[in-house]
C-alpha cells in the first residue's frame, strides 16, 4: 500500500508491514527507525518532544497545527529532544506567539530530530489503533531518493520496546539539587526558598516540570540516576522518595529498580511514583505489567478517582501498564481510565504509598491533578508529626 505522493516528496515513512507514506520533510535530514505512536494533544508539541519517556518512538500529532506557536528554551521537559521523529499533517507554518524564540522546524533541525509533513495523520492513527503500535523507518532527504525496501527492511529489523530499558540512556549522569518552582505569570519560575521537606526523586527520565511541581509543594529536592540503590537513596535521610516518569519496559528497568524500591519500602518512607514510577513501583508490590496495544498518549484522557468518584482531565503517555487482576492483597486500586478501564493509580493500604500511571504536572484540567504533589506533602508531614 502506497499512499498517494505530493508532487516532490522529500520524505517517507515506511512501516514494517510494508505501508509506504510520503510527505514533505523538516527538521534535521537522514534516517530514523523507532516504535510508531500517535499523540492527541492539541497543544504541548514542545513538551512532547523533549519528554523522556518518549525515548524510541515517533510520534504521530492527530492536531494539525503543530509549529504554529515556535518554541523557547523554557518549554523544555528536558535538555534536548528526545522523541526520535514526528509526523503532522500540514508543515508548519510561521510561529505567532510572543513567547517564541525559533521555529520548530529550525528548532529539530538543530538537535537532529527528523519530521514530515503533509502525511493522512488520520489513516495514520487508525491504523496505529486497529493494528498497534508499528515499527517504522522515517527518511528525510531534500533530493528526494528514498530506497523504500531497504527502510520497510529497517522498520522489520527494529527490537521493539518491549524487554528495552531506556532508563539508562535518559537518566541524569549523576545527582544534582533542584529548586525551580512552576512558571507563574508575571516573574516566570521562581526558586523554592524555605523548602519544609527533603525529598529524593529517582530519574528514570524526569520530565522539568514534574520536579517543579515538587519544588512548589514545599519540596527540596535531590536528584539521583536511575541505578541509585536503596543505600544510595536512604544515605540522603530523606522525608520521601519520588519514582519519576520514564522510557522503556518496566520490567526491564525494574531488573535493577525494583530492589531499589523494596529497600525504600522496608525505611516506611512515604512514596510517591508517575508513569514508569508508577509501574515500577507496582512490580515491586508483586503485581505485573503487559505491553498495550497503542498505548495512551495525549491530554485528554479521563481519568476517574475511585476513592473520591472525582473525574480529572489528565495527560497520558505510556506504552506498558500495570495489569489490575494482578495487584496482590494490601494494594487498592485508586484510579482507572475511562477510556480503556487499565489501571491508573495504586495505595498501599494504610501506608503512605501510592503513585499513578498519568502526569499530573502537565495540568491539562489545568490544575485537576496536583492534589497529588500536596498529597505527598501532607505524607511527609504526618510523618514528621509521628
Amino acid at each position: 500500500m502506497v499512499q498517494d505522493a505530493p508532487s516532490t516528496p522529500t520524505a517517507c515513512l515506511a512501516l514494517a508491514d510494508g505501508t509506504l507514506f510520503f510527505g514533505r520533510g523538516f527538521g534535521a535530514t537522514g534516517e530514523t527507525v523507532a516504535e510508531l505512536c500517535f499523540n492527541t494533544a492539541m497543544t504541548g508539541y514542545q513538551e512532547i518532544m523533549t519528554d523522556p519517556s518518549y525515548a524510541g518512538q515517533i510520534v504521530t500529532y492527530t492536531f494539525p497545527h503543530i509549529g504554529n506557536t515556535g518554541v523557547n528554551p523554557e518549554d523544555d521537559e528536558t535538555g534536548d529532544p528526545v522523541a526520535a521523529g514526528m509526523v503532522v499533517k500540514w508543515d508548519p507554518t510561521a510561529p505567532s506567539n510572543w513567547r517564541s524564540t525559533e521555529t520548530l522546524s529550525n528548532w529539530l533541525a538543530a538537535r537532529g530530530r527528523i519530521a514530515v509533513g503533509g502525511i493522512d495523520t488520520r489513516r495514520l492513527t487508525r491504523a496505529i489503533r486497529q493494528q498497534g503500535a508499528p515499527h517504522a523507518a522515517l527518511a528525510h532527504d531534500p533530493e528526494g531518493n528514498f530506497d523504500t525496501e531497504a527502510l520497510i527492511a529497517k522498520a522489520r529489523a527494529f527490537a521493539g520496546l518491549e524487554g528495552m530499558d531506556l532508563a539508562k540512556e535518559v537518566t541524569c549522569a549523576q545527582s544534582y539539587r533542584w529548586d525551580e518552582m512552576r512558571w507563574a505569570w508575571p516573574e516566570g519560575y521562581s526558586r523554592q526558598k524555605d523548602p519544609k521537606f527533603k525529598v529524593v526523586a529517582v530519574d528514570f527520565g524526569a520530565k522539568r516540570n514534574i520536579l517543579r511541581c515538587l519544588a512548589s509543594a514545599g519540596c527540596d529536592v535531590t536528584v539521583l540516576p536511575a541505578t541509585a540503590t536503596a543505600e544510595e537513596v536512604l544515605a540522603h535521610a530523606p522525608d520521601g522518595v519520588f519514582l519519576s516518569n520514564g522510557p522503556g519496559d518496566p520490567a526491564a528497568t525494574g531488573a535493577y529498580a525494583v530492589p531499589m524500591i523494596k529497600g525504600v519500602l522496608e525505611a516506611d518512607l512515604p512514596v510517591f511514583g508517575i508513569c514508569l514510577g508508577h509501574q515500577m513501583l507496582a512490580l515491586a508490590l508483586g503485581a505485573k505489567t503487559v505491553k498495550m496495544n497503542h498505548g495512551h498518549h495525549g491530554a485528554n484522557h479521563p481519568v476517574k478517582d475511585h476513592e473520591t468518584g472525582k473525574v480529572e482531565i489528565t495527560s497520558m503517555n505510556h506504552g506498558f501498564a500495570v495489569d489490575s487482576q494482578s495487584l496482590p492483597d494490601g494494594v487498592v486500586e485508586t484510579h482507572v481510565s475511562l477510556f480503556d478501564g487499565s489501571n491508573c493509580g495504586i495505595r498501599i493500604a494504610d501506608r503512605p504509598v501510592f503513585s499513578v500511571q498519568h502526569h499530573p504536572e502537565a495540568s491539562p484540567g489545568p490544575q485537576d491533578s496536583f492534589y497529588l504533589f500536596e498529597k505527598f506533602a501532607a505524607h511527609m508531614a504526618q510523618r514528621a508529626r509521628g
